[in-house]
């Protein structure tokens, strides 16, 4: 008898937002609406600018991954990685975390509170333009937990964690070299997201980070 393992799904998102098929499991799921067609086969990266990260577990709610018709369930590492992709916390499923990232980011910009629509409005123009992933260069020394870059040796995805570096993967995270805070860097993580992680937003990692 051959037994017959199925492809993993197109629906894995690494730091640069990009839609990967891996059978490495993650921690978060996201919504960027319906990117899948009748076959469940990827056909479009996002639909609109809302892009959140939800829960695996939300009320006992069961799902058939990637339903005729329905938002495409994609997976992250972690928030970390989420974030880094352009992904905000979910004003349902995950509403206290939505609503602390919501006010650190009236906090960071000294503003009236947003709406989520002008968040993911301000996101999408961060994350996206003129048909490619927006970088921008920063100090390494002056990023929050949690933000993740381009490393500059071997353009891979670093995150910065209690001020060392770490190599991401889709498995977890491994130690990475010593840059130093004088080298410059360019970023992954939206601006404005780094402004919120910088004003004190806890960020969720995966456990081969946090340990």
């Amino acid at each position: 008898m051959t037994l017959t393992i199925p492809s993993p799904r197109r629906n894995r998102v690494d730091p640069w937002g990009t839609l990967v098929a891996t059978p490495e499991r993650g921690s978060l799921m996201g919504n960027r609406g319906n990117l899948h067609d009748a076959e469940g086969v990827i056909v479009r990266d996002f639909r609109g600018d809302r892009w959140t990260i939800c829960l695996l577990d939300f009320k006992n709610r069961h799902r058939e991954i990637m339903q005729p018709g329905h938002y495409t369930e994609l997976f992250f590492l972690d928030e970390a990685t989420a974030l880094a992709a352009g992904h905000r916390p979910c004003a349902e499923c995950q509403r206290d975390r939505y609503l602390l990232f919501r006010d650190l980011w009236a906090e960071a910009y000294a503003a009236d509170t947003p709406s989520a629509a002008e968040i993911d409005r301000t996101l999408h123009a961060e994350r996206w333009g003129d048909g490619q992933r927006l970088t921008y260069p920063m100090r390494g020394g002056d990023l929050p937990d949690g933000a993740m870059v381009i490393g500059p040796h071997d353009g891979s995805p670093y995150v910065r964690w209690q001020g060392r570096w770490f190599a991401w993967t889709f498995g977890g995270y491994l130690p990475g070299p010593d840059w130093g805070d004088d080298r410059v860097v360019y970023v992954l993580t939206p601006p404005s997201t780094v402004r919120v992680l910088a004003a004190g937003y806890p960020v969720g990692v995966h456990p081969s980070l946090a340990a």
